[in-house]
């Protein structure tokens, strides 16, 4: 019976011990405060805004409203594109992009995603998948399930690799990512994304263990922050709660979900690409013979805003094939 004793005290012991850690690590592991990282806010300064379509919104199935752009074709469409912004942005970030497309004939949307922009706060997102399910009810409500491409910048771009990697990819007749963030594991990273990110880790660690329990009372609290200038962040999302951020990018084995991919797709980087390295693209689409175009003398943000980046978008979105 002491021997019973003694151990039930040591497991006690470690079970607090334990507690405890996650107890410190999820309040005081949360993500610093990076310095603005200039080459990303700075070009859109020189983006003309005074033609932004209005926002218009839909209807999810869970009642909320979500909003998007519209963005007409120049004459009869040639086809149709929804785009997927990046991280802590908004649908006015792929303006340019948009207008591109529009006046090489395709019909543009570009979404608000959850949590970003006027569609909804981060705490209204419920479940792995939601994100996903807003797609998913976008398409239904624009009657476009099955007749467009969709095409994502940055960490909008991981969210589509895990899209088209996923059970619902036969929504869209292809996909297009742009510098898309693939993981923090993946060689196309590097450290603290160039200096765009600050990642809460000692937080994230807590808040998978707590989850893993069935705990999900503190997924609201921050994870990540990001470089966004001062005079930016009234306008954009600084900061992702553990739910956005675990929901708004890759799926943890992205290997698999290249893998799983079976609609045709296209990946375009900048030359000079601050926030991910370049020449590491292509080996790894390499394998499911997934065209890489590295757009020479563009930087990250310069993909969604240099001319010959968007004429490059374009050309690979026409040029994609059922293979």
């Amino acid at each position: 019976m002491r021997a019973v004793k003694k151990v039930l005290r040591i497991v006690a012991v470690a079970a607090g011990v334990v507690i405890g850690g996650i107890a410190l690590a999820i309040a005081f592991g949360g993500p610093g405060t990076p310095a603005p990282l200039r080459s990303i806010s700075d070009p859109f300064k020189g983006v003309d805004f005074s033609d932004l379509p209005p926002l218009e919104k839909f209807i999810c199935r869970g009642g909320d409203p979500l909003a998007f752009r519209e963005y007409k074709a120049a004459g009869e469409p040639a086809g149709n594109v929804v785009l997927v912004h990046g991280s802590s942005a908004h649908s006015a970030s792929m303006h340019s992009l948009a207008k591109a497309y529009a006046k090489a004939g395709f019909r543009a949307f570009s979404l608000d995603m959850r949590g970003h922009g006027a569609s909804g706060g981060q705490e209204t997102i419920k479940g792995p998948n939601h994100l996903q399910y807003d797609v998913e009810d976008f398409l239904k409500a624009t009657r476009l399930t099955g007749n467009a491409t969709l095409v994502g910048f940055s960490s909008g771009g991981g969210f589509v690799l895990g899209f088209a990697g996923g059970p619902r990819q036969d929504l869209f007749t292809g996909y297009v990512l742009l510098a898309p963030f693939v993981s923090q594991e993946a060689p196309t990273y590097r450290p603290d994304g160039g200096g765009w990110v600050s990642v809460g880790v000692p937080r994230i660690i807590g808040l998978v263990l707590l989850n893993a329990a069935g705990i999900g009372a503190f997924n609201n609290l921050p994870v990540l922050r990001f470089a966004v200038a001062d005079e930016m962040k009234k306008n954009l999302t600084a900061e992702y709660s553990y739910s956005l951020a675990m929901r708004f990018r890759a799926p943890p084995d992205w290997r698999r979900t290249i893998s799983a991919v079976q609609q045709p797709m296209a990946v375009l980087v900048g030359e000079k690409d601050e926030l991910f390295v370049a020449d590491q693209f292509a080996p790894l689409f390499a394998e499911k013979k997934i065209p890489v175009t590295v757009v020479p003398g563009v930087n990250h943000i310069g993909l969604i805003l240099d001319e010959r980046a968007l004429q490059a978008a374009v050309s690979a979105t026409a040029k994609l094939k059922r293979p």
